[in-house]
């Protein structure tokens, strides 16, 4: 996966979440799906694939995300 992609991801618990991956300076429109580049999770994603585990360590302590589906154009949800 790149910059630019939407991702959606899944944990354990069922949670579904679709995020897409942009510029610090593409933030500024405060859209809730759009993470920085910069990101912890922007950097566990990126390189990976469908069906990829990914790993976030968070304030929180670490968080495990299942890929589903990895777009280039914004999902029609």
């Amino acid at each position: 996966m790149y910059f630019g992609a939407w991702v959606e991801i899944e944990n354990d618990q069922g949670e579904k979440i679709t995020v897409r991956i942009v510029g610090v300076d593409e933030i500024y429109d405060h859209h809730p799906q759009h993470i920085s580049i910069d990101s912890p999770m922007a950097h566990a994603l990126l390189g990976k694939q469908t069906d990829d585990e990914v790993e976030v360590v968070t304030p929180l302590g670490k968080k495990l995300w299942y890929i589903n589906e990895i777009r280039y154009e914004k999902p029609e949800k």
